[in-house]
């Protein structure tokens, strides 16, 4: 039998999130919903205007939404400075999953050296190995592998199938998405006359309190001092994090990036997807990086935004400007012969 849906008045959700209230106070929410297809007691929110017409047309019981967008909300509003994040606090009320109860499931490995806190959920299959500690409240999710000496503060959540290697510390409440490796050798690699010698990887890595790594995310352990991922900082599915880097407090970074070994992010950046950022870089604080852009210097202006990628166009234009492309050295030559006979030069520009 599944359990009764939350329900909440608009009343309750105004006084709890602190969120003014347009409209009826008794109005029953019992879900949420995108603009298009919310049904008459689900909440929805608006922060894009590319979508007023769905605005216009919802049918939802309330729309969160910023003051000067209320007057075109035709139903009831929950008014947010910021209502994307508003909505964010209102919509985990409504979240349907909840965290798996206290114990050590039958077929778990736990070391007896391995030190766990209250409360600790440990799935079927995991390995917890020697002197790890593993804080109190915390989940490690099935078939997760725990390495030795590896300290996880209180309410951490590992969902199933994630390696930590040796040495790894994670903070309080980090979120790990499955799949994900934390401590994986870097890329270390020395050529010796005929072949590669491997560099030990003897650091270890090292992330803050609340931060969320994607599902099959990997971040690998530093070559001879940490990689560190500071407060908050958000990584999506997929991104690589080489040896050694650096990534600042509420820094975000989208799916498919990959950071080469030694980069350093400032705090607060926002980094898009399939993001390219070479090795032994640092990027200042607050900086946006667009997706698909390559980053092979340094960024030293902080709150700069950044783009390198080329956007998509119909294959016959990408086609000729391809061709014209190949040609460009030649076009920037003769430019050169023209204004030579022309009788200008750079000194006039």
């Amino acid at each position: 039998m599944h359990p009764e849906p939350p329900r909440f008045r608009l009343a309750e959700l105004s006084d709890r999130f602190g969120l003014e209230l347009k409209g009826a106070a008794d109005q029953l929410v019992t879900g949420v919903g995108t603009l298009q297809c919310a049904g008459p007691q689900d909440i929805s929110f608006f922060v894009n205007r590319g979508y007023l017409a769905q605005l216009r047309g919802t049918r939802a019981a309330a729309v969160i939404l910023a003051g000067n967008d209320a007057t075109a909300c035709p139903v009831n509003a929950l008014l947010a400075d910021n209502p994307y994040a508003a909505y964010a606090r209102v919509a985990a009320l409504f979240d349907h999953r909840r965290p798996p109860h206290p114990g050590i499931h039958a077929s778990a490995v736990v070391s007896p050296s391995a030190q766990l806190g209250a409360a600790v959920h440990v799935g079927a299959n995991a390995v917890i190995g020697d002197e790890a500690h593993i804080g109190a409240g915390s989940s490690i999710g099935p078939g997760s592998v725990i390495g030795a000496r590896c300290t996880l503060g209180a309410g951490c959540r590992l969902e199933a199938n994630v390696t930590l290697a040796d040495g790894v510390s994670l903070g309080r409440r980090v979120l790990v998405h499955p799949g994900a490796v934390i401590g994986a050798d870097g890329f270390g690699l020395a050529f010796a006359d005929d072949h590669w010698e491997k560099v030990p990887q003897l650091g270890s890595v090292v992330i803050g309190d609340d931060c969320e790594i994607g599902a099959n995310t990997a971040i690998d352990r530093g070559a001879i001092e940490d990689t560190v991922l500071g407060n908050d900082v958000r990584l999506d599915n997929l991104v690589q994090v080489g040896h050694n880097v650096e990534i600042g407090d509420h820094t975000a970074i989208a799916g498919c990036t990959a950071i080469a070994g030694s980069a350093r992010i400032g705090r607060r950046c926002l980094i898009g997807g399939a993001v390219g950022i070479l090795g032994h870089i640092a990027i200042a604080d607050g900086v946006t990086v667009s997706a698909m852009s390559a980053v092979s210097r340094d960024i030293t202006e902080p709150g700069s935004v950044w783009a390198s990628g080329l956007p998509a166009r119909p294959l016959r234009e990408w086609q000729r400007n391809q061709t014209h492309l190949r040609k460009l050295d030649q076009i920037v030559s003769r430019i050169r012969e023209l204004e030579r006979l022309a009788g200008k030069t750079e000194s006039d520009e």
